[in-house]
């Protein structure tokens, strides 16, 4: 009961005062009639008050996240199913579904009663322009009579999570050379050596080569099927994000941090779907080990990156010494290794061209950002980096046996893609 008059509206609260006062002045006056009316306006927000407290509504609630990730600028449908289990019929209900401001906010509705045992679907869409990890939840329900003198809240404990994940760009099938552990030229000879393929049909991926297109099993699922081949030789690579405050500029989606992290986001898919173990270096370290290529951990680096933030870290020195321990660990220094980097000086150009050894793979993506390629030092939001520092340390990359990609977003990046399976010292350049 305390806590129901605790829930009286503004409403409920002024019929309390004006019967107060009526009482009050009856008494005064002498005033029988007044009395009355006082009780009367008293009264009204006292009985709905006790009708609110006793009810004994038993709801429950489920909701579906459709999808729980998707990329930044889509939509997400949320389905809520609200049901009475109780043997009583539902009053007037307030529904209200708690979402943060950056998916557009409080989702409301009003139910004018739920029968016994009966349900209730609801739904809306939420969207959200940045990447991040946002609970979604709990519902509350708001209990209120008739006359909307008393309003209660309940809430439900139960919550989701929405992961929203960088812009991902569809890169083209070109394959890198080197990136094949055991020193093999292609799949077909690793498997040669090894075995007899085990091959397992799975959904066609764009990307996909369609003479691996598994027809049999095309024509029995209704959808287009491919071979997947599992070899006791695994492609391998790693993934190396430049997470440094000092390396990039701007804020926003058009900071070279953001087209960074959705540079990473795309080459990291791209890859994997492709079959190759990878994992994930950040400058910070190793931030994912190396796991099987499958579609665990494409999620896995999808909501890693859905919550990169810029590190504070002023060297390279630990991802570094990641790499460097990779590099040790294979043969020859065999190996793909693909770094996203923003800005580098020339002693970080040099130092990161000295981890290739061996024949590995080692390509650099130089994000710039959309400005022009002139400025001053780079760092937080201050101006853009110049043209003539970013072609100095590619410079330096390409002496260390490195293949260099200058992009100004991660838009760009799938024209660049092609060419960095070609072989020889020259750049590969776009758009800088």
């Amino acid at each position: 009961m305390r806590r129901a008059l605790a829930g009286l509206t503004t409403r409920g609260r002024s019929f309390v005062a004006a019967g107060a006062t009526a009482i009050v002045c009856a008494f005064v006056l002498g005033e029988r009639d007044l009395l009355r009316a006082g009780v009367l306006v008293l009264a009204l927000p006292l009985l709905c008050t006790l009708a609110v407290s006793r009810t004994r509504y038993r709801l429950a609630c489920a909701r579906r996240l459709d999808p729980p990730r998707l990329p930044v600028g889509q939509e997400a449908r949320v389905d809520l199913r609200l049901e009475n289990v109780s043997r009583l019929p539902s009053g007037l209900l307030m529904v209200e579904d708690r979402v943060p401001y950056a998916l557009g906010g409080r989702a409301r509705f009003v139910l004018d009663r739920i029968e016994s045992h009966g349900k209730r679907q609801l739904g809306y869409r939420i969207r959200s322009d940045v990447r991040g990890r946002f609970r979604v939840g709990p519902l509350t329900v708001r209990l209120a009579d008739p006359f909307g003198m008393v309003e209660l809240v309940r809430s439900f404990s139960l919550s989701d999570t929405l992961t929203v994940t960088p812009t991902i760009h569809p890169l083209p099938s070109a394959r890198l050379s080197g990136a094949w552990t055991g020193g093999g030229d292609s799949v077909a000879r690793a498997v040669s050596a090894a075995g007899e393929d085990d091959v397992t049909p799975r959904e066609y991926r764009h990307g996909d080569d369609l003479r691996r297109v598994h027809w049999r099993s095309t024509a029995r699922h209704g959808e287009l099927m491919v071979r997947r081949e599992e070899q006791h030789f695994q492609s391998s690579g790693t993934l190396f994000l430049d997470t440094r405050r000092a390396a990039h500029w701007g804020d926003g989606p058009g900071g070279t941090f953001e087209q960074a992290v959705s540079a990473t986001a795309s080459i990291g898919v791209h890859l994997v779907r492709t079959g190759m173990n990878l994992r994930y270096v950040t400058d910070g370290g190793e931030a994912l080990p190396a796991a099987r290529a499958d579609e665990t951990f494409e999620g896995l680096l999808l909501d890693a990156l859905a919550v990169a933030r810029r590190s504070k870290e002023r060297t390279l020195s630990p991802g570094l010494s990641a790499l460097r321990g990779r590099a040790g660990a294979t043969r020859e220094g065999d190996g793909l290794v693909i770094g996203v980097f923003g800005v580098l000086s020339e002693d970080e150009a040099r130092s990161l061209a000295a981890v290739r050894r061996g024949t590995g793979t080692c390509v650099a993506v130089l994000v710039l950002g959309r400005g022009r390629a002139t400025g001053g030092a780079p760092g937080g939001t201050g101006p853009e980096p110049t043209g003539t520092a970013a072609e100095r340390a590619a410079a330096l990359l390409r002496a260390g046996g490195w293949r260099v990609v200058i992009v100004r977003s991660a838009a760009e990046l799938a024209g660049a893609w092609a060419r960095t399976g070609q072989t020889g010292d020259d750049f590969v350049r776009d758009g800088a």
